[in-house]
């Protein structure tokens, strides 16, 4: 910011002169989170950053180390980043970006060297799993839009890792908007080893001087009968569904309002009746499914557009054609009311009053009131591609959605992200069509109007949304309100909570000695943040922000587009302790331990006598260092570690995250061409949810007996475990049919089959695997291979039934019947009919994929 003679500004060795305005209440924050782990909560636009960037000043002067600062989405990450390369006397190359961009082998290399890293908290949690980076020198850990630390999220992990492994550390949490109500809080406070809570409101004499008022008008809309009628017809299939559920007796209305929170205890109870094997839970889970299906569409048509509706029932006609659909799926679209309701979409040519009332208050901003800018903020990124189709026949218009591509849709990169707001920023068009991504944080210019399509039925999201207005000047926040619709409930949630958050933060402000009187008293005593156990202050809650809505998640989309990104897994996991899985021969109380379950030495000999003779063509090779399969051989200087290999993809689940905190054992991450876990030079597993293990036999990229087959080439003791239960009952597969596969791969390709129970139940069985070949076997871990080149056949087979998902048994057909590829893509729908297995709505689905214009 340009210098001026009545500003005084903040003056120290490591602050760019003349450039940070000084604030008396910035001031005061930084004071005390300079001397503590403090929760910052400032109204947006009044520069939180500004007041971790003065922490993270005096920090580095006083203490020296690295500044960490984690920011939910890279468009985010990128603008902390020129800010503080701007705002601070640090050179601008120890000033490093961490993304999904940056190769792993390049991050480890910049760490080394960088006095600030500023980085989505998937990475940082991927390279602290895969032992690349070490928080031990972090003196400044800051976590930014903190509200989001609570069950999964890497925040939760990061935070226990940090108070763990940091010489000295010191946390900073910042939000506008922490929680829904003090418990949310004090999970968030926890999650992050949080004692202070320091609160400003617009109210504070400090901070009023530098706010403005923001007028929030709702605008209520009447939905003409043709959008009703959809909508009807689809409640109607609802009410059918939940008869049966009532029958099953996990509810007792049969309402199509019925509330989310109802919905998730009847998904409980029908949890409950799968645990005991009991097979009206898996029939009733299915139903279940088709429930939320159903209400997604009817929250579309009621809230959002037609358009985005006829989208929706598209995508769920491709998935009941594909091969392993669930039932839940075929069924809806096989119901003739959704059939009903599906034509009715489709011949829709009405304007939805939504959208006409959009147009008319963009027209009275930008024209009769000379306004420059707008944001329309929807749930949909449909909704959003429409609005912006639309609203450009009047207006200049861009839309601003995550980065993650979808069926129809094709998201935004991170360069296109920043060059759209960039524009936004210069004038250089006037309205900015977001879903959700947009509403964290992000330093978008001062707009005259937020449109709100939708109400959202969270504090946090209407806060953070409304805080894009207002900030230099008095801004105007407009809400669509569709009347008779669920508009209605999530309008008196959102109001509600809203009000309940103003005052929870009031109350903590006059309070905060009550609040940290709560807090677990291991807060306080930092070394003990991980407790003797090691386990999460994290693992009790589930995510704030979700409740009571099915959204888009655009937000979470854009995070999870990084190269190494983690999906939040759906069951927190808990960290082990830190004794060896290989348990005493006796335990304390008397009881064999492990030990005592496994050959005798005697019989350990033998095998290895067995394994040297050369009769096993794995080991029997020649020497493992000649092999130009071999990729990489591990090694540690800690002869007790154990170290586990896992691939990048199983970041997915939440088993490396509790491997990693062990202390008995590493975890080390790589792009594993065979396998997804190495735990020796001759253990790799390959591992499959249930879900996962009946995909592979109805289809998709390579089947279980392709990946099987390539581990058997490369590992002499190759393990199958399957995760979860209900193998026989969650898809429409003969149980025959599973059967022989199991039996296949134990028999003909010598593989051994574990069953899980879940995914701790999966992480300690490969530690305690991992240990006996490791420590008790002495071998190494080493990664070999990579998966074999498909034939010409197979890769004529792949293409085909790539064409509509019509699965490799018919690709084989079609080939055999028509003789290529290309004559297969050039046949009409008569001829495709005589070939066995191919009906008359495969015929239609292979013509209008070979045939359609492509959009």
């Amino acid at each position: 910011m340009p210098a001026s003679e009545d500003v005084a500004y903040v003056d120290h060795p490591l602050l760019a002169p003349s450039f940070i305005e000084r604030r008396l209440y910035q001031i005061r924050l930084a004071g005390t989170a300079r001397n503590g782990h403090t929760l910052v909560c400032l109204p947006t636009g009044l520069g939180k950053t500004t007041v971790s960037l003065l922490v993270t000043a005096q920090r580095l002067h006083d203490v020296g180390g690295k500044s960490l600062f984690l920011a939910p989405t890279k468009p985010l990450v990128q603008q902390h980043a020129d800010f503080y390369r701007e705002a601070l006397n640090v050179p601008d190359d120890e000033i490093v970006v961490f993304t999904g961009d940056v190769r792993p082998d390049d991050r480890a290399e910049l760490w080394q060297e960088a006095q600030i890293v500023i980085a989505t908290p998937q990475v940082i949690e991927n390279d602290l799993i895969g032992n690349r980076i070490s928080l031990r020198d972090v003196t400044h850990l800051t976590f930014d839009e903190c509200h989001r630390a609570s069950g999964d999220y890497a925040y939760v992990y990061i935070a226990e890792r940090y108070h763990a492994d940091a010489e000295d550390p010191l946390v900073t949490g910042m939000s506008a908007s922490p929680g829904g109500d003090e418990e949310a809080i004090l999970e968030v406070c926890e999650n992050l080893g949080i004692v202070d809570v320091e609160v400003m409101t617009e109210e504070d004499a400090d901070v009023s001087e530098y706010t403005h008022d923001t007028d929030v008008e709702w605008n209520r809309i009447q939905l003409p009968d043709e959008i009703l009628e959809i909508r009807d017809a689809l409640n109607e299939v609802i009410t059918d569904r939940l008869e049966k559920l009532k029958q099953l007796g996990v509810t007792k209305s049969t309402k199509p309002d019925i509330s989310q929170k109802k919905l998730n205890r009847m998904r409980a109870e029908l949890q409950r009746l799968m645990n005991a094997d009991k097979s009206e839970g898996y029939k009733g889970m299915s139903t279940h499914a088709e429930v939320m299906k159903l209400r997604r569409a009817v929250e579309l048509v009621e809230t959002q557009s037609v358009e985005s509706v006829r989208r929706y029932f598209e995508r769920q006609r491709n998935a009941a054609r594909s091969s392993g659909a669930s039932k839940a799926s075929q069924r809806l679209v096989a119901e003739p009311k959704v059939r009903e309701a599906m034509r009715k979409a489709e011949s829709f040519d009405g304007l939805h009053p939504k959208f006409r009332k959009t147009r008319i208050l963009l027209a009275e901003t930008l024209g009769i009131q000379d306004g420059e800018r707008v944001i329309v903020f929807t749930e949909s990124r449909d909704t959003a591609e429409a609005l912006t189709e639309f609203l450009s026949e009047s207006f200049s218009v861009r839309r601003f959605v995550g980065q993650g591509d979808r069926e129809g849709s094709d998201g935004m990169t991170q360069k296109e992200q920043q060059e759209t707001l960039d524009k936004f920023r210069s004038g250089e068009f006037e309205v900015l069509v977001s879903t959700s991504v947009a509403e964290e944080g992000l330093d978008v210019p001062e707009v005259d109007l937020v449109l709100f399509f939708e109400p959202v039925p969270t504090a946090i999201r209407s806060i953070q949304r409304k805080g894009r207005t207002g900030r230099q000047a008095d801004g105007r926040v407009v809400v669509l309100l569709a009347e008779d619709t669920r508009d209605e409930a999530y309008f008196w949630i959102s109001r509600r909570r809203e009000k309940t958050m103003q005052n929870e933060l009031r109350d903590l402000k006059g309070a905060a000695d009550d609040l940290e009187a709560e807090l677990d008293p291991s807060q306080r005593d930092l070394s003990a943040f991980a407790g003797d156990d090691g386990s999460s202050a994290g693992n009790a809650g589930s995510s704030t922000g979700n409740e009571g809505v099915d959204d888009a998640g655009e937000g979470d989309a854009n995070v999870a587009s990084d190269a190494e990104s983690t999906a939040e897994s759906a069951a927190a996991s808990t960290a082990t302790n830190g004794e060896t899985a290989v348990a005493a021969a006796t335990d304390s109380d008397g009881q064999s331990g492990l030990a005592d379950f496994g050959p005798s030495d005697e019989e350990l000999a033998r095998a290895d006598d067995g394994d040297d003779d050369g009769d096993d063509e794995n080991d029997g090779d020649g020497d493992e260092a000649d092999d130009p399969a071999t990729v990489a051989t591990a090694g540690t200087d800690d002869e007790e570690t154990v170290e586990i290999v896992v691939d990048q993809r199983e970041l997915d689940s939440n088993i490396a995250r509790t491997l990693s905190k062990r202390e008995d054992l590493t975890t080390r991450l790589e792009t594993l061409a065979v396998g997804d876990y190495v735990l020796s030079d001759r253990v790799a597993v390959e591992r499959k949810s249930v879900s996962d293990f009946l995909d592979t036999l109805t289809g998709g990229d390579r089947s279980i007996f392709e990946q099987i087959a390539d581990l058997t080439r490369h590992y002499a003791r190759p393990l199958l475990i399957i995760e979860g239960r209900g193998l026989y009952e969650e898809r429409n597969i003969h149980p025959g049919a599973i059967r022989g596969a199991l039996s296949s791969v134990a028999v003909d390709f010598n593989v051994s089959v574990l069953f899980t129970e879940d995914e701790d139940d999966t992480a300690e069985m490969l530690a305690t695997i991992a240990t006996r070949e490791q420590t008790d076997r002495e071998r190494t871990v080493s990664v070999h291979g990579g998966k074999s080149a498909k034939t010409l056949d197979e890769q004529q087979e792949y293409v085909v039934s790539a064409i509509a998902d019509i699965g490799p048994v018919t690709a084989r057909t079609l080939l055999e019947a028509f003789g290529s590829v290309e004559a297969v893509m050039t046949a009409n729908e008569d001829d495709l009919k005589e070939v066995r297995g191919v009906g008359q709505v495969t015929a239609e689905r292979i013509r209008e994929v070979v045939g359609a214009e492509y959009r």
